[in-house]
């Protein structure tokens, strides 16, 4: 788990502009679901292919959440990436951003079947779960998932998961844009390095959503 705190420049700066550090006071558990993001085996487990090591760490804290959250009636929905066997349905990124000689390594660990796409052992998943596949960072991106129906009714999203500065980064951007209230969990999401995890959720508290973390979350859906 990361050991970071937002710099006290920034903290400052967003006291200053909108008079306190955190967004919301409270949240309604009627309106709010939990988002764990891409914690599947080819981002979790020890050598996986596209391994964040830190992720294993927030497991903890993402099963104790996830367990008080459904006592609330919170959904928890794991949402899991991914993609084509050869990648073409995003050429975009896997046609530039990896070399060829291993794009088949990449795109084979996030194959729809593969023991790589499923979901890490150690977390504690239940069935009333739900679960969605997207194909792109954030499942919000039109035709990536069918998120968006399965959060009728709620207008809160607490996101977890990892990369912190990648999909879970561009799913709270997304969320918030559609008016969303997103809460980004700085204890149960996990990033390649501290600074990566640090930019973000500083990115985030100045200008897409709140951060806090599991506990105090928890404090606010009562």
């Amino acid at each position: 788990m990361h050991k970071v705190e937002i710099s006290k420049a920034i903290v400052d700066r967003v006291v200053a502009r909108r008079g306190k550090l955190h967004l919301f006071d409270s949240l309604d558990p009627k309106k709010t679901a939990l988002l764990v993001i891409d914690m599947q085996n080819a981002f979790v487990a020890p050598g996986a292919p596209v391994e964040v090591p830190a992720a294993r760490g927030i497991v903890p804290a993402i099963n104790r959440l996830a367990a008080e959250l459904r006592k609330r009636g919170v959904p928890v929905i794991w949402v899991q990436h991914e993609n084509s066997k050869d990648g073409s349905d995003w050429d975009g990124f896997f046609g530039r951003f990896i070399a060829p000689e291993s794009r088949a390594k990449a795109t084979a660990a996030l194959t729809a079947g593969s023991p790589m796409q499923t979901l890490w052992r150690e977390l504690e998943v239940t069935r009333g779960d739900l679960r969605v596949a997207k194909n792109r960072y954030s499942p919000f991106i039109a035709g990536a998932s069918n998120l968006r129906s399965l959060l009728e009714g709620k207008d809160t999203l607490l996101i977890a998961g990892t990369k912190t500065n990648v999909c879970c980064e561009c799913t709270a951007r997304d969320a918030m844009m559609l008016d969303y209230k997103v809460v980004v969990l700085s204890d149960c999401t996990a990033a390649l390095s501290d600074d990566e995890h640090r930019a973000t959720l500083e990115n985030m508290i100045q200008q897409f959503g709140d951060v806090l973390t599991a506990d105090e979350a928890l404090a606010r859906l009562g």
